[in-house]
């Protein structure tokens, strides 16, 4: 019989004061987090926008630049987040497998719409995009992995607040609000549920030009084995090759890829 394993954590895990966090690696963790935010920044303006002096946020990029965690552009000397940290970040979705489990799905879905695929799922009240299936179109929809969205303008993120319960759609808008980006925002409270409302009874999510105008989305949710939105399929491109004349037939595709990703990771539909 093999030993057991060593527990993963001490037994004062459960103590969250400061003598039990790593300073230095909280500042990291900052600056890592501002990078992914606001690409492109300088040592100043990461001192600035992180409270931290100069000196420390130097010798903390250093650190984390012999890790490739971050890389420096010399022009400008601006500063980005590197492979390393995309490479560890990777590692989340061999853990749920559900972008491996999505794939097929995704390129199927794109081949019947001629439109780009997304994955996502809810990040901190936003929504993280985990993988994108591209169309071949000059002119398309570009979420790269990791790329995040206020759930309120877009598709996934409508598709997973219409399934969440009503006290858990409050929190998520208590903490991020409801922030207009074009004239097409849904930043009432009253008419967001409304089109919530309107996305149970089709099965599927429209962003019509909410974040970005001239660009069309249609989202479905994802269930896990528990009947719980954890993830949501979407195509996206141009108004103009997504009419809303065509939004039931196009939702009732992306509908089925959703589908087929709910049963291929052990989930039941609603």
């Amino acid at each position: 019989m093999p030993p057991p394993r060593a527990r993963g954590r001490p037994k004062a895990f459960h103590d969250k004061t400061e003598q039990n966090t790593v300073q230095s690696l909280d500042r990291a963790m900052a600056l890592l987090r501002r990078l992914s935010e606001r690409p492109g920044l300088t040592l100043s303006e990461l001192a600035a926008e992180t409270g931290q002096a100069p000196a420390t946020v130097y010798r903390v990029l250093t650190t984390l630049q012999k890790h490739r965690m971050v890389e420096m552009e010399e022009a400008g000397q601006l500063w980005h987040v590197g492979a390393g940290s995309f490479r560890i970040g990777s590692a989340f979705l061999r853990r749920t497998k559900l972008a491996e489990r999505a794939r097929g799905p995704m390129q199927a879905l794109m081949r019947q719409t001629g439109e780009t695929a997304n994955l996502g799922v809810e990040c901190q009240e936003e929504v993280l995009f985990l993988a994108q299936v591209e169309t071949h179109e000059a002119i398309r929809a570009f979420f790269p992995p990791g790329t995040l969205s206020p759930m309120h303008v877009s598709g996934i993120g409508k598709a997973l607040l219409a399934w969440y319960p009503e006290d858990r759609v409050s929190r998520i808008i208590a903490l991020r609000g409801l922030q207009g980006f074009t004239p097409r925002s849904l930043t009432d409270r009253a008419a967001l549920a409304a089109d919530l409302a309107q996305t149970r009874l089709r099965g599927v999510a429209i962003d019509d030009q909410e974040k970005a105008e001239g660009m069309r989305c249609i989202a479905a949710p994802i269930f896990n084995a528990f009947g719980e939105p954890v993830a949501g399929l979407s195509v996206s491109g141009p108004a103009f090759r997504i009419p809303l004349s065509e939004a039931g037939q196009i939702g009732a595709l992306v509908r089925a890829a959703a589908n087929e990703v709910t049963e291929a990771i052990g989930g039941t539909g609603r």
